[in-house]
């Protein structure tokens, strides 16, 4: 850093040189309108503002990072897999449905928008998966990280007779993802609802 600064999750620091200032930020860096529509919607982010001279190395739990540039366009993001961003993008939060209520991590997820980037973290190295109008794509909800771009998602079940006696492939629920855009899975599992039917 020159003298700018990054949002960061609370107590990512793991080591810095040169001079750096630390402030937690309330709401997830979105001030009291933010702290209480994350308190509303469940969609938790502790934050804190780094600023100044020199470098600033993040990390949490050994989890793989992945940057991800905005262009002005939004990225769609857990808020337990966003790691930091650049202090001039925006984040707030947005309603996901069915697809947050069969993961696990609830109705709403966190957005960040604006130029600049954003690091992310996954269980392994993030895979990056195209979506395009002509090849949707399917996703595991527990592997799912984040999207960016045009995208609608929808939440599909393959529960049937067999998944209740027993014999189910073990993919009762899948996200479907059409569009035009980019999404990020990562190589390993977290426990969700859907996983447990």
């Amino acid at each position: 850093m020159t003298g700018d600064a990054v949002k960061a999750k609370n107590g990512s620091m793991v080591a810095y040189d040169g001079r750096m200032a630390f402030k937690k930020m309330s709401g997830g860096g979105e001030g009291l309108r933010g702290m209480v529509t994350r308190r509303l919607t469940g969609e938790q982010m502790t934050v804190m503002e780094v600023k100044g001279q020199g470098t600033c190395y993040f990390a949490d739990r050994a989890s793989e990072i992945s940057l991800v540039s905005l262009h002005g366009d939004k990225l769609f993001v857990e808020a337990s897999n966003l790691l930091c961003t650049d202090a001039g993008l925006r984040t707030g939060t947005s309603f996901t449905g069915l697809r947050g209520g069969a993961t696990g991590t609830g109705l709403f997820t966190t957005t960040v928008e604006g130029m600049g980037q954003a690091a992310i973290m996954s269980e392994g190295q993030a895979v990056i998966l195209r979506v395009t109008p002509q090849y949707p794509l399917f996703v595991d909800p527990g592997a799912y990280v984040a999207h960016q771009g045009n995208l609608q998602q929808k939440f599909q079940s393959g529960v049937n007779f067999r998944t209740f006696m027993g014999e189910g492939s073990g993919e009762a629920f899948q996200i479907r993802f059409e569009g035009d855009g980019l999404v990020y899975v990562q190589p390993s599992e977290r426990n969700t609802i859907g996983g447990d039917v």
